[in-house]
Order: C-alpha cells, then sequence, then structure tokens
C-alpha cells in the first residue's frame, strides 16, 4: 500500500522541493537511529550511518518509487550495515549471511540503546547477542510495531519466514535474557513485559517527527 505522506513528499522531492526532502528524511530519522543504534560499536556509528544513509537516498531519489518508500531507505541501510561490519572486520568481502551473525560478535564495546532500567539494558543486551537476521525482525515489531506481513514487505521475503523469525527470535532472546540475569526476579521483570520495555526505549530514539508512545507503524 502507497503511504500519502510519503507518495507527496517524494513526488516533491523528487521536482525539486528541497523542504520535502527534508520532511521525508526527518520522518525516517527515527526509524533509521533505533536501526542501527544496537547494532553498532557506539552512538556516534549510529548517527554516521543515519546520515550515511539518508546521503545515498538523496543521491539516488530518482530511482525510488512511491509505493516502496519506506523498503528502498531500509534496504540502503542494511547496506550501510554491512559496508559498516566490512569495515570492523577489515574484510574484503562482505558477510554472507546475517543468519550466522550476532552484533555482539562484531560490535561488542558498549550498549548503544539509551537503556535507563535494568531491564531495558538486559533486553538491549539480550537482543545484540541473537542472529542478526532475527534481531532485525524483532525489533521491527517490538519497536516499530510492525506486523509480519509489514516487515515480510519491508525486507522482501515470505510472510511465513517472517513469522518463523519473530518465533525463534523471541525464543532465542528469552534464553538470552535468562542467561545474563542475575536473578530470577529480574528476568521475570524483563520477558514478562517486553513489550513495555520495548517501548519505553523506542520513546528515547524518537525521530523529531514522531509522536512519543506511538510505537507503532506509521504506515501499517
Amino acid at each position: 500500500m502507497v503511504d500519502g505522506e510519503d507518495h507527496e513528499l517524494l513526488e516533491g522531492w523528487q521536482s525539486g522541493d528541497t523542504k520535502a526532502g527534508n520532511l521525508l528524511a526527518r520522518r525516517y530519522f527515527g526509524m533509521l537511529a533505533r536501526f542501527f543504534h544496537n547494532k553498532v560499536s557506539s552512538n556516534d556509528d549510529a548517527i554516521e550511518l543515519v546520515s550515511e544513509t539518508l546521503l545515498v537516498c538523496a543521491q539516488k531519489r530518482d530511482k525510488i518509487v512511491a509505493k516502496s518508500v519506506r523498503s528502498y531507505i531500509f534496504a540502503i541501510a542494511c547496506n550501510q550495515l554491512r559496508a559498516y561490519y566490512r569495515k570492523q572486520r577489515k574484510r574484503a568481502s562482505e558477510r554472507d549471511d546475517f543468519a550466522e551473525l550476532c552484533v555482539a560478535d562484531v560490535a561488542p564495546s558498549q550498549v548503544t540503546l539509551v537503556a535507563r532500567k535494568r531491564e531495558q539494558q538486559l533486553l538491549v543486551q539480550a537482543l545484540r547477542r541473537i542472529p542478526l537476521d532475527l534481531q532485525i525482525a524483532l525489533e521491527l515489531n517490538l519497536f516499530e510495531g510492525m506486523t509480519s506481513a509489514r516487515i515480510a514487505e519491508l525486507l522482501g521475503i515470505p510472510a511465513g519466514t517472517v513469522r518463523s523469525r519473530l518465533r525463534l527470535g523471541k525464543a532465542r532472546l528469552v534464553s538470552a535474557i535468562e542467561a545474563a540475569s542475575p536473578n530470577s526476579s529480574l528476568y521475570k521483570s524483563t520477558v514478562s513485559n517486553l513489550d513495555d520495555w520495548a517501548s519505553s526505549l523506542r520513546d528515547q530514539l524518537s525521530g523529531p517527527d514522531e509522536p512519543a508512545g506511538s510505537g507503532s507503524d506509521p504506515s501499517a
């Protein structure tokens, strides 16, 4: 489904309206910030990747079509993340498969989401310890409020694959939380309120044009 606001902003931007382009970038800033912040080594790296993603979008704006604005931007973000991992590992070629890659193995320096509560910290740490393709699906569901169908559209994969990733991802996430929990009460408090802890983290990384507490995909 074409999002009306995206369509209008894109059309204006492609016609030379820089204000429309700036508004479109502001609309996706929060989503991009959340995508990068828990997958890199520092906040500075996350902001740089957001900027690089938006720059590539600007350079290729005439290639973006109205029905896939979000998918196009997200695909560029994934490519920027792969390039970041190549640089981190000083590899000549990118890691082939996010199914085997965990963020904690590539960018272990610090937890970059602003986790203020112990449960938030535990959730962030656990997300970084599951395979990246599972982490991406879970974060799109938990932080962006996307359904499996919407995630499938965004990633360009079957909805059944997304549902499998969400089931497996949550099971792996719960196991990672249990392994990292210093006591059973913290573990229970975290896993019993995953949506609430994710929502509070999301609010701390909302973009300039996103209402705090929305917690849902604005274009669903």
